[in-house]
């Protein structure tokens, strides 16, 4: 079981995002605890108080929740726009393709989530 998406949810709602290792986020919330989360999907680092949510989607976690927690980030088509982060679920035929053909250090559980999709995509008729 590998971590696909690691968030926490602080009381009064913010969500922190850790995207990559070493990620560290911090919110003081409006109780004024501070709130950190860190590690990516490599590792999940916390502090917290026991009144936070985690969210944690996993390799084991069914497709439907997986296609929803990966999120690619793209500069567009030929790298000249500002990062931008898109859904699995959104992401095109195309684009995941080539991103599985392509992208060299692609975390292996995104590239398994990816080809999971695409066999989603073939069974279910999405494109």
């Amino acid at each position: 079981m590998k971590i696909i998406k690691s968030e926490m949810r602080t009381p009064d709602g913010t969500i922190l995002i850790s995207r990559s290792r070493h990620d560290y986020v911090t919110h003081m919330d409006e109780n004024g605890k501070e709130y950190m989360l860190d590690g990516g999907i490599d590792y999940v680092r916390s502090s917290a108080h026991g009144d936070e949510e985690y969210m944690t989607v996993t390799t084991d976690s069914p497709h439907d929740e997986v296609r929803e927690a990966v999120v690619w980030g793209t500069y567009g088509r030929v790298g000249d726009q500002p990062l931008t982060y898109i859904k699995l679920r959104d992401m095109t035929t195309d684009h995941i393709e080539a991103v599985i053909e392509n992208v060299k250090n692609i975390y292996p559980q995104y590239k398994v989530a990816m080809i999971n999709e695409l066999e989603f995509r073939e069974i279910y008729g999405e494109s």
